[in-house]
């Protein structure tokens, strides 16, 4: 016996999750709903695996597992934010910030909180001025350390089965030439004139269009999203 499986299931679900940490992003998505109709066989197993996890990457399979994990509260899931208090993915920040309230609210799948928790996070380290006025210009993106834009961008990129993030708008993006106004029925964006925040106007949810997340607030057109997905730390990890 083996977690209190019998050594066949046990061995089945250990091949379970090695084809589906290890997999292609299309195998993945097709092991996915075998993965999650398993859960309760593979949660105890959970700490243990990712100890083999590169915590420092982006791979959405962890980040997948850990959120599937936490949707049931029990003791499993109280060994795993004990041994985890900050989240499991690695986020250095090169400006001090602490990148672990936003890997909480994404962990739990609470996207419109780390959707706004995001926002505040580039205000402040864009810097004093922009905390005051409440928003980003674009020519303060430059200053602001790739480190910490890279660790925004994993931490969504992980916890969204590769749906959300920096990176995945960049992408989009270049496949419409470069043209926001193509872009922006893709990302599910209501735009008149500016963008708005009105939490109806938006899916709060991993069944929102791919890129949808997270979501930057406009106030003079494309300006400022052009800056963020064109910062040497971001444009280098879009071309990985």
């Amino acid at each position: 016996m083996l977690s209190g499986l019998p050594v066949s299931s046990a061995q089945a679900v250990d091949q379970l999750l090695d084809q589906f940490l290890g997999g292609s992003v299309r195998q993945k998505r097709s092991l996915l709903p075998a993965v999650a109709k398993r859960r309760q066989e593979w949660r105890p197993l959970l700490l243990q695996r990712l100890d083999s996890c590169d915590s420092s990457g982006d791979d959405w399979g962890a980040g997948t597992l850990i959120q599937l994990l936490l949707e049931q509260e029990d003791s499993v899931s109280e060994a795993f934010l004990h041994r985890y208090p900050g989240g499991w993915l690695a986020a250095p920040s090169g400006q001090g910030m602490d990148h672990a309230p936003l890997q909480l609210h994404l962990m739990r799948q609470e996207f419109e909180a780390a959707d706004r928790l995001t926002s505040e996070v580039l205000r402040h380290l864009a810097g004093p001025g922009a905390v005051r006025r409440g928003y980003v210009y674009y020519s303060e993106v430059a200053d602001i350390d790739g480190t910490d834009l890279v660790s925004l961008d994993r931490l969504w990129v992980a916890y969204s089965r590769g749906r959300f993030g920096f990176t995945v708008q960049t992408r989009l993006l270049r496949a419409q030439g470069g043209r926001w106004e193509r872009l922006w029925p893709r990302l599910g964006w209501k735009q008149e004139g500016v963008w708005t925040r009105y939490p109806s106007s938006f899916t709060w949810s991993m069944e929102a269009p791919e890129g949808h997340m997270p979501l930057i607030n406009q106030l003079r057109g494309v300006r400022l999203m052009d800056a963020l997905l064109n910062h040497p730390a971001l444009a280098e990890r879009s071309q990985g």
